[in-house]
């Protein structure tokens, strides 16, 4: 999915979009695919839940509540994959996949399709070092230009 060319407008004049703030996304190659994403909040540390492993890197959990809805005429799926935070030294974090258990809910999904009207919306969790503190959050599905959303300072 590609941004149209209002909502790369608004990420090319102002920046990072602010948390909230709402982006309309569309397929040029898929007929009726048609998308609003947004990422609502951010949050560091999440509390009350088992610390990263090792294998997962950080020693925090922090969460990011997302949403996105279906505008088009044709099904799609959604996954948290394309989500990431990057951090001012160039330092990316990607989802691990881990799920259930004491992950932070209402989660994301993982592998859904999402119908035309209806949306997906839930927290992604991300492994994170508690010494610093993300500066963007990413929407990047494959092949397409990256949608980033300012964290706020804490």
């Amino acid at each position: 999915m590609t941004a149209p060319p209002a909502a790369e407008a608004v990420k090319a004049q102002d920046g990072p979009l602010n948390l909230g703030a709402k982006v309309g996304v569309d397929d040029d190659t898929t007929p009726g695919l048609l998308a609003s994403v947004q990422a609502l909040s951010y949050t560091q540390p999440v509390k009350n839940i088992e610390a990263p492993t090792d294998s997962q890197g950080g020693d925090i959990w922090a969460a990011a509540d997302v949403k996105v809805c279906n505008a088009g005429t044709a099904d799609f799926s959604v996954s948290q994959f394309p989500w990431h935070l990057t951090y001012a030294d160039g330092t990316n974090i990607e989802v691990t996949g881990s799920s259930g258990g004491d992950m932070p809910k209402p989660e994301f999904p993982m592998d859904r399709t999402v119908n035309p009207g209806n949306c997906a919306r839930g927290k992604i969790a991300y492994p994170v070092p508690s010494s610093k503190r993300p500066e963007h959050l990413v929407y990047e599905p494959e092949g397409t230009e990256p949608i980033e959303w300012a964290i706020p300072k804490a």
